[in-house]
């Protein structure tokens, strides 16, 4: 394996700050792109799994790995004890999981927890025990990889559940659940449910809360990049003051995915701006060719590594677990991502290339697009048919040229209004924090 291939995967930076149940998808990714050895993918999937209640998964891939029949005693051993200890769970929690199955008796469930919580004692002999027995047992259930049954037990223990640290862990649990059955919807509901949280509750520290915003981030990775409005939806959460702030503070590596959104997302082009003096200050700290792509076109101008770094760029996306999804069509096979981040990447260096020459000659805009000569004529003419691009090509002499604009007046006073509107209201909401901090001291 070519060894850039390696040095672009960020799984030993993500990986930590994932559940380990969230990790196994990044193994699959990295196992079917042969981006590491067979043997080596297969070790490190046991030695998770051995801290699940997934022996039998762990069971087939050793057989795989060391080419046997038998399984070792530890693992059978280990197996009895999940079975044992399942079957325990199972009865400590069945008073209430026979009442959750009766619709008939759910009905009577209301909004107010301690009235539900009075309720089942009186009519159903059920109390914190058994509430307890639920979570233990939901717990249980997603160790053991059945995450359909966890999510729904989960979700039931939270309607019960008085105690406000059970209650946000249960709330990991079921988003941990929905991000492993593919339900993009739920789990960005859920999403945003813990971010509410995290945001308004009390941590210990503010390092804690801070880790727990890096948590979220990088759980939301799986949604961000599966979800139909994923890429606006990144852009919202990780472009916000505070979560901007861990990421360059504790997690920089997440500037890949913010940059990518930004590139592909022609809806949020205008806070691209902002974001391009985040990559100034983080270029010392930080380096990934599609950082380095966007500083090379918006910082620097230089096209013609602006042109290498999209080839770096491309490989970065198709071995990127998170980026590189496929899509099979009949025998046809692409990474839809790959090719609209190509698209934008030729349009941003085209209209920014477009600024700085009046007239630009077709084969040398060409080689900046990584395309050929017929493949670049096409491509320009189609931009200036659907886009607002004043300009022509002068076929005779192979140019390019710019008709010159004037700036709109009008539109600049609203744009530097909008500006100072947005500093003046961060400036406020520190001031407020500031204020409220030493009011609390």
């Amino acid at each position: 394996m070519e060894e850039s291939k390696k040095n672009y995967d960020l799984t030993p930076l993500v990986a930590p700050n994932l559940d380990r149940h969230l990790v196994f998808p990044i193994l699959e990714f990295l196992q079917e792109h042969q981006l590491y050895p067979e043997e080596q993918i297969l070790k490190f999937k046991i030695e998770l799994l051995s801290k699940t209640n997934m022996v039998d998964y762990a069971m087939d891939i050793h057989k795989s790995l060391y080419h046997s029949e038998d399984a070792p005693q530890d693992m059978v051993e280990r197996r009895a004890e999940v079975v044992a200890r399942l079957k325990s769970l199972e009865e400590a929690a069945a008073p209430l999981v026979s009442f959750l199955l009766n619709p008939s008796a759910v009905q009577e469930l209301r909004a107010d927890k301690q009235y539900n919580l009075q309720m089942l004692k009186e009519r159903y002999q059920i109390g914190p025990d058994q509430i307890e027995a639920l979570y233990q047992y939901a717990k249980f259930q997603f160790e053991c990889g059945n995450y359909s049954g966890a999510a729904d037990y989960l979700y039931q223990y939270r309607t019960l559940c008085s105690n406000l640290e059970r209650s946000l862990s249960a709330l990991w649990g079921k988003l941990a659940s929905e991000i492993l059955m593919q339900n993009w919807d739920i789990a960005l509901e859920e999403l945003n449910r813990l971010k509410e949280i995290i945001d308004s509750k009390s941590f210990a520290s503010p390092l804690n809360q801070v880790q727990n915003r890096i948590w979220l981030m990088h759980w939301g990775l799986y949604i961000f990049f599966n979800h139909d409005n994923g890429r606006t939806q990144i852009i919202d959460l990780f472009n916000q003051d505070k979560y901007l702030n861990a990421i360059q503070t504790s997690a920089p590596h997440l500037l890949r995915y913010l940059a990518t959104a930004f590139i592909v997302n022609k809806r949020r082009r205008p806070q691209l701006k902002e974001f391009i003096k985040v990559i100034q200050q983080e270029h010392y700290s930080y380096k990934d060719p599609i950082i380095e792509f966007l500083a090379c076109v918006f910082v620097n101008y230089d096209f013609d590594g602006a042109q290498k770094k999209m080839k770096e760029c491309e490989e970065v996306i198709v071995n990127d677990p998170f980026l590189g999804k496929r899509v099979e069509d009949g025998n046809f096979s692409t990474v839809p991502l790959r090719d609209e981040f190509l698209e934008n990447a030729r349009l941003f260096i085209f209209e920014t290339y477009c600024k700085i020459h009046q007239r630009i000659d077709m084969g040398v805009l060409a080689e900046k697009l990584n395309l050929n000569y017929e493949e670049a004529e096409r491509w320009i003419v189609n931009l200036i048919r659907t886009s607002k691009l004043d300009a022509k090509i002068d076929s005779e002499s192979g140019t390019v040229i710019m008709e010159p604009t004037q700036p709109n007046v009008h539109e600049q006073l609203i744009n530097h209004t909008k500006g100072l509107s947005g500093r003046t209201y961060k400036l406020v909401n520190q001031l407020l924090e500031h204020t409220q901090a030493q009011a609390t001291r």
